[in-house]
């Protein structure tokens, strides 16, 4: 009997690494993926700019897309969605951008008087609860909280030396990204038919992989931007109602919350408790109503407009997204945490398209 199962399991172990092995397509598929993560990886810093622009032209295809659909003719559907783009750019970048700015430079400004409120609060808490917290123990975390400021500060400090550099880089991309973006709009086809002319002839494993990344990073980008518009209008209406101070730029950081998946909102919610506290203490109702009002907003991201707008999108396990954040954001930094969940996409797309040993098992069987 051992001797019938033995050759039977190696026949299919055999089969199986001669299906992957020497398939030309899985192998082409390999280099090309290895090509592209190392060209990333090896010049994420210098080609920032093409990363972002090829983003928004993928966001803007999208309305290209629609419309044609409409019956109008490519080129003119091109102009007019890039006058749109400019139209919101220079919208954010007068109007926006300043309104973000003042607000931040007031925050900034009032953080020693924040952080002495604070204080004093994490300083009562021996005396309310004695049986939990030490007042030795709410000193020595005070202690170093104020080393990690200090620290913080001075490495801002340090930073404002390479703030001019920082302006005129700036300034250079916000001429180079709308430039690329409206080219890659305007002659789509002619750069994919560039591209295809150094992959293989026998590519039907990476056309597949391609139309399946294509399909789900295109939903999850627009996707993404419209949960972030919408996001940012609800936090931006319900906080000025509300009158809560630096409403803007809450919502804003509400708003952009939203690209890291479960982190972000996390993250955003200190900000928010910390500016309702300031400005009107924990006994004031105003506050309840404002936490009442944040997590009324964080439900409905999570429970409406997640599932309304990436119900197409990509599906992917928490811990796959959790996962993919630690990795891609070690490897890339900023980037790597943004394009998390797009990158993850293509890895399930990839194992999703790879041949499998399990197709050989059922033909020897």
């Amino acid at each position: 009997m051992h001797n019938t199962v033995e050759p039977s399991m190696l026949q299919i172990t055999r089969d199986g690494l001669k299906r992957v092995l020497p398939n030309s397509q899985a192998i082409a598929l390999a280099i090309i993926v290895l090509v592209i993560s190392l060209l990333i990886y090896c010049l994420a810093d210098l080609l920032t700019p093409v990363f972002a622009s090829i983003v928004l032209a993928y966001l803007l295809d999208g309305l290209v897309a629609k419309a044609r659909r409409w019956r109008v003719p490519r080129l003119p559907a091109v102009y007019l969605v890039f006058a749109g783009f400019m139209t919101c750019l220079g919208f954010f970048l007068f109007v926006l951008l300043p309104m973000i700015t003042e607000q931040a430079i007031q925050l900034v400004q009032r953080f020693p008087a924040i952080f002495q409120k604070l204080q004093i609060e994490v300083l009562r808490l021996p005396e309310l609860y004695p049986k939990f917290f030490s007042e030795s123990g709410i000193q020595g975390v005070v202690m170093a909280v104020q080393q990690e400021l200090l620290t913080y500060v001075q490495d801002v400090l340090s930073l404002s030396a390479a703030s001019v550099v920082g302006l005129v880089s700036a300034i250079i991309y916000l001429f180079l990204v709308p430039m690329m973006v409206f080219f890659i709009l305007k002659d789509k086809q002619v750069l994919l038919d560039w591209f295809v002319q150094f992959m293989p002839r026998d590519r039907h494993l990476t056309k597949r992989v391609w139309i399946e990344v294509d399909m789900q990073l295109g939903n999850y980008v627009r996707g993404k931007f419209a949960e972030i518009l919408v996001l940012w209008f609800a936090s931006f209406v319900t906080f000025s109602a509300m009158d809560l101070n630096y409403a803007m730029l809450l919502s804003v950081l509400m708003g952009l919350s939203v690209i890291i998946p479960y982190v972000g909102a996390t993250l955003v919610t200190f900000p928010v408790v910390a500016v309702a506290y300031v400005q009107w203490g924990l006994d004031g109702d105003q506050f309840t109503y404002i936490m009442i009002a944040y997590a009324i907003i964080q439900a409905i991201d999570g429970v409406v407009l997640v599932p309304l707008l990436f119900s197409e999108a990509v599906n992917l396990h928490p811990i796959a997204i959790i996962i993919a954040i630690l990795l891609f954001g070690g490897l890339w930094g900023f980037w790597g945490v943004f394009f998390a969940i797009p990158l993850a996409t293509v890895v399930k797309a990839l194992l999703s398209a790879w041949p499998r040993l399990g197709d050989v098992v059922k033909k020897a069987v």
